[in-house]
């Protein structure tokens, strides 16, 4: 399994690689992730919602949503490391916070 940390390092690499530092404001980054999160809807949108399992077990929607899904991810953990954003401890924050406020019957 790959960390997040594994990701940001890879993305900015990438990044720094083609001289886009100046292209990766926290904007610019929010606006090409909700772009990505488009694409990724797109496949889904008029997909009949009890179906769309079974369907993304097969190609060719496995892979556009493995490569969409991987978009999102990149972008956001992009932007998270631009921002300053440990992703990772965040999110597990995030679930903790969450299992206090909603915790299990």
């Amino acid at each position: 399994m790959t960390s997040l940390d594994s990701l940001r390092d890879a993305m900015r690499k990438f990044t720094h690689d083609r001289d886009w530092e100046r292209f990766h404001d926290p904007k610019s980054l929010a606006l090409a992730l909700v772009g990505e999160v488009g694409e990724l809807t797109e496949l889904l949108q008029w997909l009949p919602a009890g179906d769309v399992v079974a369907l993304a077990e097969k190609e060719p929607l496995r892979s556009r949503l493995g490569e969409e899904l991987s978009d999102v991810l990149l972008y956001l953990v992009r932007l998270a490391d631009v921002v300053g954003v440990d992703l990772g401890e965040a999110a597990m924050r995030k679930m903790q916070a969450n299992s206090a406020k909603h915790p299990a019957p």
